[in-house]
C-alpha cells in the first residue's frame, strides 16, 4: 500500500487590523476556510504569504491562535504584505523547509524590502539546489510567494517573481522535482513546466479575477486552499478546497466545502 500526506496550502490571509483587504472579513474567510480544512483532514499545513496585511506581531499572534485548533505542523514563509522579522519571532515562524513523509518541501524567500515584485538571490537558488541535491531520490516540492510565471493579468504579471528562468534552471538539475506552489495571485491556477507541475492557490480572504489587464475581484468565489496529496512514489494528486458561501444553510454538512481537482 502506497503511503500518502495530505498537505494543505493556505495562502493570502491578509490579517490586519481593522476590516480585511478590500473591506471583506479576512478573518471570518480564514474560519470558514479552515472548518473546510477540518472537514477534508489534513497532515500539515504550508502557508505561503502575505499572512499580514499591515497587522505584523498581532496578526500573526491572531493566526496562530485560529490555527491551533486543528493540532498542525505548519510552515510559513513570507509575503510582500509581511513583516518578516515580526514573522520570524512569532508562534508560526518561518521555515526553509521540512520533509514530509517521503517527499523534500523546500520553502523560498522571494519577497524583496518595499516591492510588491519578487526575486530570488543567488543564496536563496544556492540553498535550494544545495537541498534538493541532498536528497535525490525524495520527490520534492518546491514552495514560494510569488508566481514563477505569466499568469495573463498584467497587473498580477508585473509584480510575479522577476527572472523565474533561473529557478526553472536549478530545477531543472533536479528530477525529483514534482510541483512548485506559490501564492500572491489570490487564484486557483494550474500550468506545467517540462515534468514540473506549477500551481497557484486561492486567498482565504478576497479573490482576484483572472485575466484581466487591471486589479479586479471576483465576488463569484469563496474563499478557498489548494490541498495536495504526496504519495511515497511520487505521486501527487491536488484540488482546490472552497470554503462555503455566507448563505448556505446550516444543515449542510456535505457542502461545507467543494474540492475540484486541477
Amino acid at each position: 500500500m502506497n503511503s500518502r500526506v495530505r498537505l494543505v496550502q493556505l495562502s493570502d490571509t491578509h490579517l490586519r487590523a481593522a476590516a480585511g483587504m478590500a473591506g471583506a472579513d479576512a478573518d471570518a474567510g480564514l474560519r470558514a476556510t479552515l472548518a473546510a480544512v477540518a472537514a477534508r483532514g489534513a497532515d500539515a499545513l504550508l502557508l505561503t504569504g502575505d499572512l499580514a496585511h499591515d497587522d505584523g506581531a498581532p496578526a500573526y499572534a491572531r493566526l496562530a491562535a485560529l490555527l491551533a485548533p486543528l493540532g498542525l505542523p505548519t510552515l510559513c514563509l513570507a509575503g510582500n504584505h509581511d513583516d518578516p522579522a515580526a514573522l520570524a519571532a512569532s508562534a508560526l515562524g518561518v521555515s526553509g523547509g521540512a520533509d514530509l513523509g517521503a517527499w523534500r518541501l523546500v520553502l523560498l524567500d522571494s519577497t524583496l524590502p518595499g516591492q510588491s515584485g519578487g526575486a530570488l538571490g543567488a543564496a536563496e537558488l544556492d540553498r535550494l539546489d544545495a537541498a534538493l541535491a541532498a536528497a535525490p531520490r525524495r520527490p520534492a516540492l518546491v514552495a514560494l510567494h510569488h508566481p514563477p510565471l505569466a499568469l495573463g493579468s498584467a497587473w498580477i504579471d508585473a509584480i510575479g517573481l522577476a527572472a523565474p528562468e533561473r529557478l526553472f534552471a536549478v530545477l531543472a538539475r533536479h528530477p525529483q522535482v514534482r510541483a512548485v506552489v506559490f501564492g500572491h495571485a489570490h487564484q486557483g491556477f494550474a500550468a506545467r513546466i517540462g515534468g514540473i507541475r506549477v500551481l497557484g492557490c486561492p486567498s482565504t480572504c478576497v479573490q482576484f479575477r483572472p485575466r484581466r489587464a487591471r486589479f479586479a475581484l471576483d465576488p463569484r468565489l469563496p474563499p478557498g486552499a489548494r490541498w495536495l496529496d504526496l504519495y511515497a512514489d511520487g505521486r501527487l494528486t491536488t484540488g482546490i478546497l472552497r470554503a462555503a458561501p455566507a448563505n448556505s444553510r446550516p444543515d449542510a454538512g456535505a457542502h461545507r466545502y467543494t474540492s475540484r481537482p486541477s
